[in-house]
């Protein structure tokens, strides 16, 4: 119910004003049955805009610390993220991320339409980078098709670190579905995982005309928040005055 309150009553008619979202393709999205929508993340934005631009329910996993906030604050956030149809993700061990595929695999095969970012994460800026292979498996085990989408502005509407969404037009860009069928049957082939999730990451890049990164997004952010906080050298980049 506040799914549905939220889509067309609160949120919804607001992001329309405030974004302006235009969506292309929106006829690749089945009307019935499972299917999954391979989205590029730019912002926290993406999992609202997405949402209430297309007709079906669609079903998110996010992290597991949107549930778990101590406090009032906490609860209206808890409240906030199951009344709108997301699943608690926690990505901190093995056993954890086979739980969070199986919970995936169960809403495909209940043929529910389910959101997910191969990605793992937000870029940190903008471009797009390697995807995690979670979802060839889902894909492969459930038997539905993968669905590629794109968000193109969302990073203006809600840059990093930002706490006040901005006024900004975004464009929503639906491929055509991408059927992995010739590989049923083989889901634990971590080659035929590879070379699907770079098929899905490919028709992104298409899609979005994104530069592609050979890397993982979390391990982008890592090595920059290394830098970060490695001091510098009052003397890094002058040149050596030790004769060779």
């Amino acid at each position: 119910m506040l799914y549905w309150l939220l889509k067309f009553v609160l949120l919804g008619p607001l992001l329309r004003l405030w974004c302006r979202p235009v969506i292309e393709g929106a006829e690749h999205i089945p009307a019935t049955g499972g299917a999954l929508l391979a989205s590029n993340h730019l912002a926290v934005v993406d999992s609202f805009l997405l949402p209430a631009m297309v007709e079906r329910r669609i079903v998110f996993m996010a992290k597991r610390e949107y549930f778990t906030q101590p406090g009032f604050v906490g609860w209206l956030k808890k409240q906030f993220f199951t009344g709108v149809g997301q699943v608690p993700l926690d990505r901190g061990s093995g056993s954890a991320a086979r739980a969070a595929l199986d919970t995936g695999i169960r809403l495909l095969r209940e043929e529910r339409l389910m959101g997910i970012y191969p990605e793992g994460t937000r870029s940190p800026d903008g471009r797009l980078y390697k995807g995690k292979t979670g979802i060839a498996r889902m894909a492969l085990e459930s038997e539905v098709a993968v669905i590629p989408v794109v968000m193109i502005g969302t990073d203006k509407v809600n840059p990093i670190g930002s706490t006040v969404w901005r006024p900004y037009k975004v464009r929503i860009r639906v491929g055509e579905p991408l059927d992995f069928s010739r590989y049923y049957g083989m889901a634990n082939d971590r080659f035929i995982q590879r070379s699907m999730t770079d098929e899905i990451m490919y028709a992104l890049m298409e899609l979005s005309g994104n530069e592609y990164v050979d890397m993982y997004a979390a391990k982008a952010k890592e090595d920059a928040d290394r830098a970060r906080r490695t001091p510098r050298r009052p003397d890094a980049g002058l040149p050596s005055t030790k004769a060779s």
